[in-house]
């Protein structure tokens, strides 16, 4: 197929617009591995993007789509041959390079993970980037020497989709998980992830004393400010929390109290770089801890030409759970 149908931002001088186009393979953009793009995903980003709400893409026109998984067709990158099944995340994928709203791609075969048997290109897009970075930050934990006869882990932003994978992953590998939330209603989703204790994110919320009653041994934060510079003052000695998420905002109003006096880590975790080995280490044990059903639980499949009608939805926080899109190549 010479040509290919995509969701493609352009730029005027006054505003972008996201549109259906017909697009040539010669318009992809460099890289030494192409692929038949099947799944992609919706995340706040490409809702961002899509809208012209925030500054997400760095140049145009663009293809969004932060999360991509596909059949490789041509490679010359020696860890990937024709027929391959992978997976992209991040990596600056529907921002500064044509990413997954797409029937085809060209991209940096560093960038990609071969999909373990386990997982379908569907799951590994309900997955995405929640998962990975949720994943990234258990892997750190682990590497920090923590586990679960530590003591009591927490979560922050439970309920959004890094928190609530971080939530499975923790109750996979052993963990008591004091999930936080804003919303009580949603204590029963929590305990269904593997959550044994609920705490509101009121009690977190307020400045408080940079020393505290000591609660958790481990924790992984989706939000910072306030809320994280509290889980640093209830951490217990030596214990560590994994910083991945900043919808608190950007200020850490904290002392250093905890770090020279408890001996707390703060594990700062980011999911844009490529760092192959750790990606390919993270999707192994994503596909062995997380439960099939409970990823089909937060799947909804929607096809191509619904794609950029509900990525203009998330922004208004009409989305629930995981929105697959599924590119026909009919």
């Amino acid at each position: 197929m010479s040509s290919f149908r995509a969701i493609r931002i352009d730029k005027d001088a006054n505003s972008s617009t996201a549109a259906y186009v017909e697009m040539s393979e010669k318009d992809l953009m460099p890289g030494d591995v192409e692929l038949d793009v099947t799944h992609s995903a919706i995340n706040y980003k490409d809702g961002l993007a899509v809208t012209g709400k925030g500054p997400v893409v760095r140049r145009f026109p663009m293809i969004p789509g932060v999360d991509l998984a596909g059949r490789v067709t041509h490679s010359a990158h020696g860890d990937f041959r024709p027929g391959d099944i992978v997976v992209a995340t991040g990596c600056g994928l529907g921002e500064s390079h044509y990413g997954g709203f797409a029937q085809k791609a060209r991209v940096n075969g560093d960038w990609l993970v071969r999909l373990p048997d386990s997982l379908t290109p569907a799951r590994a897009m309900t997955i995405g980037t929640a998962g990975l970075t949720a994943m990234l930050c258990v892997l750190a934990l682990e590497r920090h020497g923590l586990s679960p006869a530590d003591g009591l882990s927490v979560v922050t932003g439970a309920t959004g989709g890094v928190g609530s994978f971080a939530v499975a992953l923790l109750a996979s590998a052993g963990w008591r998980v004091a999930a936080v939330t804003g919303h009580a209603a949603e204590a029963e989703y929590l305990h269904s992830l593997g959550a044994g204790e609920i705490i509101l994110r009121e009690s977190l919320a307020s400045p408080g004393k940079p020393l505290q009653t000591q609660r958790f041994a481990a924790g992984i934060d989706t939000v910072g400010g306030v809320t994280l510079a509290n889980l640093l003052a209830q951490t217990q000695f030596d214990g560590a929390i994994a910083a991945c998420g900043n919808v608190g905002g950007m200020d850490l109003p904290t002392t250093v109290a905890p770090f020279i006096l408890r001996g707390v880590s703060l594990l700062g975790v980011e999911s844009i770089r490529p760092r192959i080995a750790l990606r390919r280490a993270a999707w192994v044990r994503i596909a062995t801890d997380i439960d099939p059903a409970m990823i089909d639980s937060m799947m909804e499949i929607i096809p191509f030409d619904e794609a950029l009608e509900r990525a203009s939805t998330i922004v208004t926080g009409k989305i629930r759970g995981r929105v697959v899109i599924e590119i026909s190549h009919a």
